[in-house]
């Protein structure tokens, strides 16, 4: 599976209509995106000629949470790094970190998560040596914190960090570099930030529905067209979208800034189940009982 160089025809159907695109990245053995998930709890896989960076989507059920594997497999190290990781399938992605005989080193979240615990703590005390990422803004626990304009390199692959705050005050999207070097096209990872065809809510956590849409709207929505969109959860079937597509359909953030604003304060969202056990965890990488596990 995986990625960053699609091939021109894989890329025109990018840009199509949903069902064209799924044909494109779904496994050539599954037949529906709902079998991935039951069956496989799951994995989504691609295909490309770039020899260097591995990408792979997993999914956790229960929180309809996407966590993401990335490597760089013509180091000879073979560095990787997994973006939101879930606590209740950190063995199955350690699993298949070993199957690619891959080397984890970084272990990062977007924001403080509020529907699962986030994976990072477990995975500190499973795999020695693994450091646990988040913003500085999030001001949550972990063995380095990031601001706008840092870099996270793996290998010869490098993410930049992007702070788009608005669901949570410490949200970050994660970025594929930029340049000749790097996979095309881009990447961005974006959290709760934009999901495909909608947004986080922004009643908790030190949201804001202005400060989101000028994220977005800064900071992602200036991103390349063809800049791959992939999200932190999904509740419809979707797996991938691009910058492009979300500007054009995305029926919260193509509207103005007061309309977004009238949407987003007449959600009446329910409040998030698991808010009272994962906000904490969370604040302490993931880890509550095991405070010295969280730097």
């Amino acid at each position: 599976m995986v990625v960053t160089r699609f091939s021109r025809l894989q890329h025109l159907l990018l840009l199509q209509p949903r069902f064209q695109q799924s044909r494109v990245l779904r496994h050539p053995q599954t037949k529906t995106r709902t079998f991935i998930r039951s069956a496989m709890s799951s994995c989504s896989f691609f295909s490309s000629s770039s020899p260097k960076l591995l990408v792979r989507q997993l999914f956790e059920n229960e929180s309809s949470t996407y966590t993401y594997l990335l490597a760089d497999i013509s180091h000879p190290d073979k560095p990787a790094l997994l973006i939101d990781p879930v606590d209740k399938t950190v063995d199955r992605d350690l699993k298949l970190i070993n199957e690619l005989g891959l080397k984890l080193v970084y272990a990062m979240n977007t924001h403080v998560h509020a529907d699962h615990v986030t994976g990072t703590g477990l995975l500190k005390t499973k795999v020695p040596g693994v450091k646990s990422v988040i913003s500085k803004a999030s001001g949550s626990k972990a063995d380095m914190f990031l601001q706008h304009g840092d870099k996270v390199s793996i290998g010869d692959i490098y993410l930049e960090v992007r702070a788009t705050p608005g669901h949570t005050a410490g949200c970050v999207t994660y970025v594929t570099g930029e340049g000749p070097d790097q996979p095309q096209p881009r990447m961005a990872f974006t959290g709760d930030a934009v999901l495909i065809r909608g947004c986080g809510r922004t009643d908790f956590q030190g949201g804001s529905s202005d400060q989101l849409y000028e994220s977005v709207h800064s900071q992602i929505f200036t991103l390349p067209k063809d800049t791959l969109i992939y999200p932190a959860h999904d509740y419809k079937g979707y797996e991938v979208s691009t910058v492009g597509e979300e500007k054009q359909h995305n029926p919260r953030l193509t509207k103005d800034k007061e309309t977004f604003k009238t949407i987003m304060s007449n959600l009446n969202l329910a409040y998030p189940k698991m808010i009272d056990v994962a906000v904490p965890a969370n604040m302490v990488c993931g880890l509550q009982d095991l405070p010295s596990q969280a730097n």
